[in-house]
């Protein structure tokens, strides 16, 4: 009978002890990059009912903070002003664990579907501008740290997902995000500060799949049970990447987030605005944070489904461009320029580098207050009909445009409401341009890139494009 007790403490200590040392989730790592000059949340395991101390390099006070019966806990420390010089985190519960080679900086985190996820390795015929160069060369760049979250689903919210930080140098920038990673060499080069990119996306997604249950489940057509969801192809699954991607991450302080998708919600335009509010506002009340900076970019010219001179892909365009204006602090950059004319079969068009740098060129303007860079390209303001010409006027274009002749991608149409091509024309001393077409002598509305693929060439002095548009709401 003692021989039996004995084995039973024995076992009992060996399971306590396992239990005892502290455990973080994936994205507290080494190479992490923690978000300056804030209160940052940590957490983890550790034995129940038990005290963790938690000691940082870069001061001299210990946080302490008591696991609650299951084991968790979570607590919030404050960073310094960024710094290249690599930190230390030192957990303890009478077992050490130490995080090395950490920077505070500015952290973001990168969501969307295939267009964000498309590392600058690629995809399967499917190559990234000028990736072999960024790669070579991406060792220069000590300061910027990734961490990829894997494709991960759950009909339950998760409290932990993979994705351990990973620094920059040629052996592991093949796998991060292109459109993220030069973001964040923009961000890197004008803040002279390391920039953490956070990155969560799945290629295929709706705007659904980031929403949780309680939001979903306001929306008629959306069906929340298992073999409702089953029905539904992976990567347009409704709730499972919120539950198995993003909420595991809520608790990472972050400065922002960057959003490319879209492509999975055409056909449902109408909706979108709303529900991607939605989704943003989610995201923020999650993490407690306030209204925190939110871009994105529109979806690329591309044929979709009613091939390449239909409008379905540009009436998702037209409500992406709405969705600033009822989301709080947050923007919206065009592609409309950056596609080749031989991609129009392809979803994914190379050119990241600049679709990030202009994420990048919102951030800096909104949110860091540079406000010698431009972020907006020229958005429609009004227009006027006179001797059979339309007369339109934007925001954005105080300097003028990009060039006076061979201007591409707007249309106009008569009382018929077909569309032809415009002779489009600059008017110098007002700053407006000038459409006519002579098989329509009274136009009624104009159009500018507004079909599945029409891209334009014509943008500000910045070289920001035109927003794609249209006058009337036929």
């Amino acid at each position: 009978m003692r021989n039996k007790l004995l084995v039973l403490l024995i076992l009992c200590f060996v399971a306590d002890s396992a239990i005892a040392k502290v455990t973080l989730p994936d994205i507290l790592s080494d190479n992490m990059v923690l978000q300056q000059n804030t209160s940052v949340k940590l957490w983890g395991k550790a034995s129940p009912n038990s005290m963790v101390k938690i000691q940082p390099s870069w001061m001299k006070m210990t946080t302490t903070v008591k696991t609650d019966k299951k084991g968790n806990w979570i607590t919030s420390i404050q960073t310094p002003q960024a710094t290249f010089t690599p930190q230390t985190l030192t957990f303890s519960d009478g077992e050490v664990l130490t995080l090395k080679n950490i920077l505070i900086g500015e952290v973001w985190l990168a969501s969307g579907q295939s267009n964000m996820e498309m590392p600058l390795n690629g995809f399967w015929n499917c190559p990234i501008q000028g990736a072999n160069e960024t790669i070579a060369f991406s060792g220069q760049n000590k300061g910027i740290r990734f961490a990829t979250a894997p494709k991960t689903a759950a009909y339950e919210p998760q409290e932990t997902v993979k994705g351990k930080w990973m620094e920059s140098n040629p052996e592991n920038t093949p796998w991060f995000s292109a459109t993220a990673y030069h973001f964040a060499q923009t961000i890197y080069k004008t803040l002279n500060v390391p920039v953490g990119i956070i990155v969560c996306s799945w290629g295929g997604s709706r705007v659904e799949s980031w929403t949780n249950r309680e939001i979903l489940e306001t929306y008629a057509d959306i069906d929340l049970s298992k073999k409702g969801i089953e029905a539904v192809e992976e990567w347009k699954r409704p709730l499972v990447m919120y539950n198995g991607m993003l909420k595991p991450l809520t608790n990472f302080t972050i400065k922002g987030f960057i959003w490319y998708q879209g492509e999975s919600n055409v056909g449902k335009h109408e909706d979108y605005p709303v529900r991607f509010a939605k989704m943003v506002e989610l995201w923020r009340k999650d993490r407690g944070l306030g209204n925190l900076p939110f871009y994105y970019a529109d979806i690329a010219p591309w044929i979709y489904g009613d091939g390449e001179s239909g409008i379905s892909g540009a009436l998702l365009r037209e409500a992406q461009f709405k969705s600033q204006f009822i989301i709080p602090n947050s923007g919206m950059i065009s592609t409309n320029d950056l596609v080749e004319e031989y991609e129009k079969t392809n979803i994914h068009p190379k050119n990241k580098i600049d679709v990030g740098k202009r994420l990048a060129y919102l951030a800096l303007n909104q949110t860091y207050n540079f406000k010698g860079i431009a972020a907006h390209g020229p958005e429609y303001k009004s227009m006027e009909v006179k001797d059979g010409r339309i007369i339109l006027s934007f925001n954005y274009a105080q300097d003028g445009f990009n060039r006076e002749n061979d201007i591409r991608g707007f249309e106009i149409c008569g009382s018929d409401k077909v569309f032809l091509p415009a002779e489009a024309r600059l008017d110098n001393n007002n700053l407006k341009i000038i459409l006519s077409n002579g098989q329509i002598p009274e136009p009624v509305a104009a159009r500018y890139g507004f079909r599945n693929f029409l891209p334009g060439n014509l943008a500000n002095t910045r070289e920001l494009p035109v927003v794609p548009f249209r006058t009337d709401n036929f």
